[in-house]
């Protein structure tokens, strides 16, 4: 006998979804509105675990939790749910979702909807309460009201029905509505795929089993398409049903289970065929193909039952499985492992933790705690929070890493602000993440972004930053003494940190005598005070100086010199009527021709030189004028003068005179004298023409 298997068979995606969050809820306070999904030993299953099932959302106490099953709701309930504080699971299919949307958007826009369909089933039941109940339900091909003549007429279909049904029921709706025929196939893919396959066993098989709850309508669909094409269709709701006296002389069997048959139903009635037929091996190729086909995924916590303890570990049974698997004590969550301990607890749940799926399956209890904690983890970076990893690898479309169970992918562009050149320069790098996509279902990924941080925390140094700018320059005006340190020099100046703003303090503003360097005066790192110059708001300068808070030279001259004083200087400049001797930085001193020699002499330059060392009295002082005069002939003892400079080479000879300046007359020496800055206080007028006029 040829045993042939749909590659169409068992749990859909919807109703998986639906019977695994049911098996892995918590119980306490948990119930299900109408069955989970039309197979009484699933069902069974489901109300053995300590969830209830109810047909009316007014038996679900307020503040329960409720799981609204893959057929989907009426709108209403999600309200009612709300107002009663009732937490929803939804496990709506998203195919029945898809049609719950149009119903309403469609309704909205005026049109009648009619819904193909049996009236009495679960997800017509809801689609109704999607445009308040006005819609009319069609079943049969060949009953279409005739008031939908005059109708705009929008159709949709029931998920689970029959396509070749709808198709004939759309046909004949056309034939009597004069306006508008809006059509939604909204039949489920997998439903069409079913039938589809099903069809095409039945045409080459001798006979057909189909597997499911006898109240599945989409497991009856499948028999009624069966039987158009083959003579030979056996309903079974399980293996009891089976009677292989029936199936014995048949060459080819083809096997179809319907969307709500679990895996486990469909093995059974396979192992129990094969218990009666010589061709074990070929049937045992397709039991082995069905656990291969396995719903478990590595990640997924699965509730299972404790059958047997043993040294080695425990013997468990899956949901919806007659077949034992191993568990290592090695994986259990306890200190010491001990086979008393275990046989007391044969027949309790155990929730465990899939770890690998090949070559075998592999299941832990222990790990589920770092599950619960990657979970924790998890709610606060859906939240948004800030996350850590390290940096695995890259490749051209960004950089890679993990977390937890789950992968972490940051695009390139999301690495940082600006183009980033060379992505394997962030390999083994911590990045600060945060996610922008968390996918849970099927390869775990988490994709997410350094850059949003890092562009987050620029904008908000860039808004204090002008904060601080605003305040500062409303808060400050020129003439203000204000502290400052110093984080920077250059070749012009220091940059001076004033409450947080950076200010200028040119060197020319360091110091009254002139610096050759800032660090001449100023210390990176250190504070000092300095008074505002100058204030360019617009464009964000403000000048600093260090000078203006400390006393220029003249103001000291009082407390450091008095006339008679005898004061050691070197001469910094020469004038027609005098020489200029530097006292000490920024005092200078005037000798006027006069007071150089006990002799009358030419120039001041024919006994003196820039940059020549004098000792000289000071024979007057007034701070007020910044004016100091010097002399030295008070210093030379009586009849002693000073010495004519020689020419270089020329010793003891006066030097060769190139050219005699023109006089000057008296006018103009004082002029000179005056716009010196340093004119003579000491030395009456009356000196000064006189010796003007023996010049001339």
């Amino acid at each position: 006998m040829q045993v042939i298997q749909a590659k169409n068979s068992g749990f859909c995606v919807g109703v998986k979804r639906a019977v695994d969050t049911a098996m892995n809820l918590d119980s306490e306070n948990a119930y299900v509105l109408g069955e989970i999904i039309h197979n009484p030993e699933v069902v069974k299953a489901i109300a053995e675990k300590g969830i209830k099932v109810v047909d009316d959302l007014n038996e679900v106490p307020s503040g329960a939790t409720v799981i609204f099953r893959s057929h989907g709701v009426p709108e209403s309930f999600y309200g009612e749910c709300q107002r009663r504080d009732i937490k929803v699971i939804d496990c709506t299919c998203d195919f029945v979702k898809r049609t719950q949307s149009i119903v309403k958007e469609q309704y909205a826009l005026g049109k009648f909807i009619v819904i193909v369909g049996e009236y009495a089933h679960p997800e017509v039941t809801g689609l109704l309460g999607w445009c308040g109940g006005n819609a009319v339900v069609l079943n049969d091909p060949d009953e279409i009201p005739d008031d939908l003549r005059e109708k705009d007429v929008c159709v949709v279909c029931q998920t689970t029905f029959s396509a070749e049904k709808f198709e004939k029921i759309i046909k004949n709706i056309k034939k009597v509505c004069e306006k508008t025929v809006a059509v939604f196939k909204t039949i489920c893919y997998t439903t069409i795929k079913r039938q589809k396959e099903v069809e095409e066993l039945s045409e080459k098989c001798e006979a057909i089993l189909v597997i499911g709850g006898l109240n599945s309508s989409n497991t009856n669909k499948l028999y009624e398409l069966a039987t158009k094409h083959c003579k030979n269709v056996f309903r079974l709701a399980d293996a009891n049903d089976l009677d292989y006296s029936k199936l014995k002389n048949f060459k080819s069997v083809g096997i179809v289970s319907g969307a709500s048959t679990p895996n486990w139903q469909t093995r059974e009635v396979l192992l129990k065929m094969a218990e009666n037929t010589e061709v074990k091996s070929a049937m045992q190729e397709v039991v082995d193909k069905i656990d291969s086909d396995s719903k478990f995924k590595k990640g997924q916590t699965v509730s299972a039952t404790i059958s047997q303890a043993t040294e080695d570990g425990l013997q468990i049974l899956l949901p919806f499985s007659k077949k034992e698997v191993s568990l290592s004590k090695d994986e259990l969550d306890c200190e010491e492992y001990s086979v008393a301990d275990y046989e007391g607890k044969i027949g309790e749940s155990i929730e465990l933790l899939v770890v690998e799926l090949k070559p075998t399956l592999k299941l832990s209890q222990k790990r589920i705690k770092l599950l619960q904690e990657e979970e924790a983890m998890l709610a606060d970076i859906e939240a948004g929070k800030e996350f850590t990893v390290t940096c695995t690898g890259s490749n051209k479309g960004g950089l890679v890493a993990q977390l937890g169970t789950y992968s972490v992918f940051v695009p390139a562009k999301e690495i940082k602000p600006g183009f980033v050149k060379d992505l394997t320069k962030n390999v083994g790098k911590t990045l600060r993440l945060r996610a922008l996509e968390i996918k849970k279902t099927g390869r775990k990924e988490i994709i997410a972004s350094q850059r949003v941080i890092l562009q987050e925390e620029r904008d908000a140094r860039e808004q204090e930053r002008k904060a601080r700018e605003e305040e500062f320059f409303a808060n400050i005006a020129v003439g203000d003494v204000v502290t400052g340190k110093v984080e920077r020099v250059t070749g012009f100046g220091a940059f001076v940190s004033v409450n947080g703003f950076d200010c200028l303090a040119h060197i020319s503003d360091l110091s009254w005598t002139g610096v050759d360097a800032v660090t001449d005066v100023l210390e990176i790192g250190k504070s000092y005070e300095f008074k505002v110059l100058k204030i360019d708001a617009e464009n964000k300068k403000v000048s600093i100086g260090y000078k203006q808070l400390q006393p220029q030279p003249w103001d000291l001259v009082s407390e450091k010199y008095e006339v008679g004083q005898v004061i050691h200087g070197k001469v910094v400049r020469i004038v027609p009527f005098g020489a200029f001797v530097e006292v000490e930085k920024g005092i200078d001193g005037l000798v006027h021709v006069s007071q150089i020699s006990q002799d009358r002499i030419e120039t001041p330059a024919s006994v003196l030189s820039v940059g020549e060392e004098v000792d000289a009295k000071i024979i007057a002082i007034d701070p007020d004028a910044r004016k100091m005069n010097l002399s030295i002939k008070a210093l030379l003892p009586e009849g002693e003068r000073r010495k004519p400079r020689r020419a270089e080479g020329e010793e003891g000879e006066r030097p060769e005179r190139r050219g005699r300046a023109p006089r000057r007359n008296v006018d103009e020496e004082l002029s000179d004298w005056s716009d010196s800055g340093s004119g003579s206080v000491g030395t009456s007028l009356a000196d000064v023409l006189a010796d003007a006029q023996k010049k001339q």
